[in-house]
């Protein structure tokens, strides 16, 4: 069950994110990118931190040294989002252990 609230949140997220009207600048971008950092480093100290969120962060920070804020400023959301969706899934999992079949 806690996983079907996981990707419920996610998808949700991911909807809001998209339906929002951006008109971005290099601040916003870097403060985007700082929040996704912080969530990236929250996640990984729990053991959380989701395979694909660094390279996300790297594209966010390749499109804003291009110039394209609001592209960057995406990614750095939907990294921001896999920061503290991992965090909730590690610590939703702790103690969770394997099933106890696989101990016979």
């Amino acid at each position: 069950m806690s996983m079907r609230m996981t990707l419920l949140a996610a998808l949700t997220l991911g909807l809001a994110m998209t339906g929002s009207a951006m008109a971005s600048d290099k601040p916003t971008a870097d403060a985007a990118i700082a929040a996704a950092k912080a969530a990236q480093k929250e996640a990984a100290a729990v053991g959380g931190e989701w395979r694909d969120t660094g390279a996300v962060i790297k594209n966010a920070e390749k499109a804003a040294s291009e110039g394209n804020f609001d592209s960057a400023v995406e990614l750095a959301k939907k990294a921001e989002a896999q920061g503290k969706l991992g965090k909730k899934q590690a610590m939703e999992q702790v103690g969770v252990g394997n099933p106890k079949y696989l101990y016979n």
